[in-house]
């Protein structure tokens, strides 16, 4: 199945009405799962058959006291009532639908059957303990979901603003494009914008899961979630509240809970045909005796169906599978490492091969100027033209030339500039045709040049001016300082490395070389990279990319996993990806893996445990060895150590 279709396979979708049951709920006639109002009001109830309960039993087995047989029958009954009405309400309108292969339907059908044979405690006992199985479920499934929302929904009710020369306090959804808010140190920033102070030092933790303090210069870009650490900072806003980036993150993991896993969905089929299963086996045992043992006690065989089916309920699955997904997203968002569904938690655990993008994930993607080379005009005119096409760029070498130009524009009138992905820029600045871009520019519109620049060791922009090679700018960028370790990380689990870049092959090959990768390509187009990563798959490879710019966005789009990053990413990129690193380090590609192997580790101990359990007392039970109260209880124990072993997940170490 390609990456297309799992997508289009995991997206929210409506419930199945034979489900057992979700973590969002079952569907509209059932428990609402997700319901946070739902307070322990709403089960005193339950509490209160559960207290029934335990004083008829501490009473028969503790005083040896019994009630008439007309008595029981009334209590157990009453008790029955109050912690089951809502659950016999859904197995009757499931009926109603000829649905009868669902939980409810198995539960109520067990606690009549026990109550037909006389056994009341124990039909009591089933109802209770699997109604409170559903309470902490209820409780696990929306602690999950708050926490999950907890770790990045830190956006401030309020924001001071600037107008008129005074401050107001206001809601941020109030605030308009281009005006200025304070903050406070301490203070947790509201809105995405520019700095306009000197200088000011923020904790972007809730971003990047980096606590260490960042220094920030005028004009560099503020997110919301940011905290001002100690002076006041001033930010002109550029993205309305619901634009920002914090805002999107938060939409991101919310959607993510949501896009079920291929474990997930593997689960909720086997279900659909299990549960019919069993309960044609639980019939089976009750009539097919009959045939062959000769002291046929059609009560004692009908209790072993009812334990049966107790026993068979798989709503333990149903529910600790997806919470073990709830964890891995939120101790990956812990992280900085927002992944866009719990099945892309999956495919990174078959990861076998990361491509890379050179620019922006390998290195900083912070240029500078390093030489300026003019041919037949002056050095001041040349970074004049270059700078004014390239201003209508975001790219970071176009940042870096805009810089060390200074302010140069004015006075030039620029018309038409169009980005030729994997070329460079065209346009015209006042009234001169002008290209700038690699050496493949050139080429494409026939600009004869020096062929000695091909051999540059570094990146260059080459810049022509109606049809007239006039030199070059040579621009250097830095290594992240995790690289290196990122590479040798991924090598020690097996995962072989490829860098892909548009960068000239000389300076691909370098980085490569530096960082030990194992195979590198440099000169590339976004279509050449494509067919690159489609070569790696048609080899069988499982391919997870890390790009950051919009013209990684096709080849995110045709990896297995996409990876991008958030802080430097284009929002193309980011867009498209599955998975977004938040900080821009790449030894978060490690993390994200180990992150999705130990979801998988815990899913998969969760499925052995409720099935081992399972197996065991369904094969006790048809036995006649165990009895109604040993399966209620395996049955919610196993709910119970399944949820405590998937809640874990948010406190273990990547």
């Amino acid at each position: 199945m390609n990456k297309e279709d799992q997508i289009q396979n995991t997206k929210p979708e409506k419930k199945n009405q034979s489900n057992c049951c979700d973590t969002d709920g079952h569907d509209n006639d059932e428990h609402n799962h997700g319901d946070e109002t739902q307070s322990w009001k709403s089960h005193i109830p339950l509490i209160a058959a559960f207290a029934t309960l335990l004083v008829m039993q501490v009473l028969f087995f503790g005083f040896r006291i019994s009630f008439t047989p007309y008595i029981d029958p009334i209590i157990y009954g009453f008790a029955l009532l109050l912690a089951g009405y809502n659950v016999f309400d859904l197995a009757w309108r499931k009926a109603k639908r000829f649905d009868f292969f669902n939980e409810f339907f198995l539960m109520s059908v067990a606690t009549i059957g026990a109550f037909a044979i006389g056994s009341y405690s124990e039909g009591v006992a089933v109802m209770v303990f699997y109604s409170v199985g559903e309470w902490f479920q209820d409780l696990a499934v929306n602690n999950a979901k708050r926490s999950i929302k907890a770790l990045l929904d830190i956006r401030p009710d309020t924001v001071t603003v600037l107008r008129n020369g005074k401050t107001e306090t206001v809601k941020p959804s109030e605030v308009k494009l281009g005006e200025i808010i304070q903050i406070k140190p301490g203070e947790k920033v509201a809105l995405d914008g520019e700095l306009i102070s000197d200088k000011a030092t923020f904790n972007t933790a809730a971003l990047t899961g980096e606590s260490k303090p960042d220094t920030k210069e005028k004009g560099t870009a503020i997110y919301a979630g940011m905290i001002n650490l100690n002076t006041l900072a001033e930010v002109k806003v550029n993205a309305d509240f619901k634009d920002s980036k914090l805002s999107k993150i938060l939409e991101m993991v919310q959607d993510a809970t949501a896009r079920k896993s291929q474990t997930q969905l593997f689960i909720s089929r086997f279900s659909k045909v299990y549960t019919p299963i069993v309960f044609g086996l639980a019939v089976l045992l009750v009539l097919l005796p009959i045939f062959f043992v000769s002291d046929y006690n059609f009560n004692d065989w009908f209790y072993r169906g009812l334990v049966f089916l107790v026993i068979s309920c798989p709503c333990a699955l149903m529910v600790s599978i997806p919470l073990g997904y709830f964890g891995g997203i939120g101790l990956a968002s812990k992280h900085g490492i927002l992944f866009k569904g719990g099945n892309f938690l999956d495919v990174m655990t078959k990861i076998d091969t990361v491509v890379m993008d050179k620019t922006g994930t390998l290195t900083k993607g912070v240029f500078e100027v390093q030489k300026v080379i003019a041919v037949n005009i002056d050095e001041g005119t040349l970074v004049k033209f270059a700078a004014s096409i390239e201003s209508k760029s975001t790219h970071p070498i176009a940042l870096a030339i805009e810089k060390y130009a200074g302010d140069v524009l004015s006075g030039m009138k620029i018309e038409a500039v169009e980005e030729i992905a994997g070329y460079g820029l065209k346009g015209i600045i006042n009234g001169k045709n002008v290209l700038a871009g690699n050496v493949k520019l050139l080429e494409k519109f026939n600009v004869s040049f020096d062929p000695d620049i091909k051999d540059i060791d570094e990146s260059i922009v080459t810049i022509a001016i109606d049809g007239k090679y006039e030199g070059y700018i040579t621009i250097a960028d830095e290594i992240k300082e995790d690289a290196k370790q990122t590479i040798a990380g991924l090598h020690t689990m097996g995962i072989k490395t490829v860098m892909l870049s548009g960068d000239k092959s000389t300076v691909v090959k370098k980085v490569a070389e530096q960082l030990k990768i194992d195979n590198a390509f440099g000169d590339l187009l976004p279509e050449d990279k494509v067919a690159k990563v489609q070569e790696l798959k048609d080899q069988g490879k499982r391919i997870a990319f890390t790009g950051d710019g919009v013209n990684d966005a096709p080849v995110i789009a045709l990896a297995d996993a996409g990876i991008a990053m958030g802080g430097l990413g284009s929002d193309a990129t980011i867009e498209t990806a599955d998975v977004v690193i938040q900080n821009d380090q790449p030894s978060k590609i490690i993390s994200a893996i180990k992150i999705g192997k130990l979801t998988k580790n815990v899913v998969w101990q969760n499925i052995a445990l409720a099935m081992g359990v399972k197996i065991i007392v369904l094969a006790l039970g048809a036995g006649g060895i165990a009895t109604l109260w040993e399966a209620v209880i395996a049955d919610v124990g196993v709910a119970l150590l399944a949820i405590l072993n998937a809640v874990r997940i948010q406190r273990m170490d990547v």
